[in-house]
């Protein structure tokens, strides 16, 4: 274990473990009650059976440390039971999903911590009782609010992520999302803040006892400071027990919880995988599909997406893609086409809405499907390969991982299964040594091999309709011939459908059956590739064309 291996964490462990196992063991270590009282013996030194001697009241002074650390600790686990069963799942929520229970959660959070935790202590011990449990309960609430607010920051993070994107687009449900993309990231934080609340927790119950509100019949830290105190001119030796105690626990809780974060987030970093890439293999274009030779896989009707505030930022599209070819949806940045893309796939950003149109998959209506309807199509009829390949890979887990976790979610297949066919795929996408990819993190691997990951996790459940969104941004111009090839392959050999959204007219005339042009939310243009690259009728296509055309030399 590596945390055995982190010196500070095995110090700390050792430490901590020393501790919980010396009070669970007190009957054993100690078989005197705590409370066995003899005045003869009050003050008095170590003697045989008593190595730390005795109170004011000729109590042992090692019982009542032990029995007194399972009240202390005990309460402290409990004050950290409510917190984190109040604090985390509704961080998770408030983050993950916002809306009107993040406001709302908001805003009780900020009205507890308003609240002064001492004096909400002590009117709970008048209303409730000076039992210490109760009133480690209400703490418990009282701090719920951090774990809350820690949590909820960084999902709300995280779920920008373009692998989180990812994760929903290949039909993972919000649940596995969260538990395997979200929690990951969020588990380093939460153990830091486990020891401070921890921490916090035996101090505020120590404080209580030793203002001696907290109950007084049974043995605490916090009571024999209070007591140590009363006689600290006669014996201030018994200050020093309760006292080392509450340091050595609240200081190796700390020292181990910071272990665990550094064992937790580290990553070994082995050397670059190697960026040689296979040979180009040389393609031809496939021929283009005739209208009318095949039903629409893909039709979109007169769609708009609007956004508060905005308006429609795509009004009025229409758009078809047939199985066994490829349509090339082009244009500027902020023409609408991503939008247009994400509509489809049911993933549009928070507030951004379908106001009105039809979108069919194999004559399936999708506008107003629930999101767990859209989840279901996702993956096993429509596919995303993503731009950024690099962003879309989840840098906590290996390649490996990300590519068998969807594959056993929607084809229901064993773990070794899914692995051999993650690896047939890692091989049709041709990467050389599919089993060094599948075992690397996503540092480990070139920005062309991830996009090919991506692309092999895209075909993972063999999907009908496949959306490309700028595919080769990122790539070197080699890189970017080579993922052409590999989806024009991938697009013949499987009869799939793709719509490949662009700005690149190379990438259009290269790969491209038919084209629409869109510019301002409209499509301004469609045709063959060959019609609107050759003879464009619209202004707006024929500038598209000059701004790439090289200058004509008189």
């Amino acid at each position: 274990m590596r945390l055995l291996r982190h010196p500070l964490g095995l110090i700390s462990a050792l430490l901590l473990a020393a501790v919980v196992l010396a009070v669970l063991l007190a009957p054993v270590l100690s078989p005197q009650p705590p409370g066995l009282s003899s005045l003869r013996l009050a003050f008095e030194g170590p003697a045989a059976g008593h190595p730390l001697g005795f109170d004011s009241a000729g109590r042992d002074i090692l019982a009542r440390l032990l029995y007194g650390g399972r009240n202390t600790l005990g309460g402290a686990v409990i004050a950290l039971a409510v917190a984190l069963v109040l604090g985390v799942p509704s961080g998770l929520l408030a983050g993950y999903y916002g809306g009107w229970f993040d406001s709302a959660a908001s805003w009780v959070v900020n009205l507890v911590m308003a609240l002064p935790a001492m004096v909400v202590l002590l009117a709970s011990r008048a209303i409730l009782g000076s039992t210490v449990w109760v009133l480690m309960v209400v703490l418990g609430f009282l701090v719920a609010p951090s774990f809350f607010r820690l949590v909820r920051g960084i999902v709300a993070n995280v779920r920008r992520e373009l692998y989180v994107d990812a994760a929903k687009v290949s039909g993972l449900s919000d649940t596995r999302i969260v538990s395997r993309h979200i929690l990951i990231v969020v588990r380093a934080p939460i153990i830091i803040q486990v020891a401070l609340v921890a921490g916090i927790a035996i101090s505020l119950q120590a404080g209580l006892e030793f203002l001696g509100i907290g109950s007084g019949d049974s043995p605490t830290w916090g009571a024999m400071l209070n007591e140590a105190f009363k006689n600290i001119q006669r014996a201030p030796l018994l200050m020093l027990w309760p006292g080392l105690a509450l340091g050595l626990t609240s200081g190796a809780l700390v020292l181990l919880a910071a272990a665990l974060r550094d064992v937790l987030e580290d990553r070994a970093t082995a050397p670059s995988a190697s960026r040689t890439a296979p040979d180009a293999r040389a393609t031809s274009k496939p021929a283009a599909v005739e209208a009318g030779e095949r039903a629409h896989l893909l039709s979109v009707r007169d769609l708009a997406v609007a956004y508060p505030g905005t308006g429609e930022v795509v009004r009025g599209v229409d758009l078809d893609v047939r199985a066994g070819e490829i349509v090339g949806l082009v244009g500027e940045s902020g023409s609408g086409k991503t939008q247009t893309a994400f509509s489809i796939l049911g993933i549009l950003p928070e507030k951004g809405r379908v106001s009105r149109g039809s979108i069919s998959i194999e004559g399936q209506e999708i506008v107003g499907l629930p999101e767990r309807a859209h989840r279901a199509l996702r993956g096993t009829l429509v596919a995303y390969v993503p731009q950024e390949p690099m962003s879309n890979l989840d840098p906590a887990f290996t390649i490996g991982s990300q590519l068998v976790e969807p594959i056993r979610y929607k084809l229901g297949l064993r773990r070794a299964e899914a692995t051999r066919r993650a690896l047939d795929l890692l091989r049709l996408v041709e990467i050389t040594d599919p089993r060094r990819t599948f075992d690397s993190y996503p540092h480990e691997i070139s920005g062309g091999m991830a996009q090919r990951v991506l692309i092999a996790g895209a075909m993972s459940c063999e999907p009908k309709l496949l959306i490309a969104d700028e595919p080769t941004t990122a790539l070197d111009v080699r890189v970017q011939a080579e993922v052409l090839g590999l989806l024009r392959r991938l697009q013949r050999d499987n009869d799939l459908g793709v719509l490949l959204v662009t700005h690149n007219l190379g990438v259009v005339a290269d790969l491209c059956d038919r084209v629409a042009v869109m510019r301002e939310g409209r499509i301004v243009e469609r045709g063959t590739a060959e019609q609107v690259l050759s003879t464009p009728r619209d202004p707006y296509t024929r500038e598209l064309l000059s701004a790439v055309l090289p200058l004509e030399v008189n």
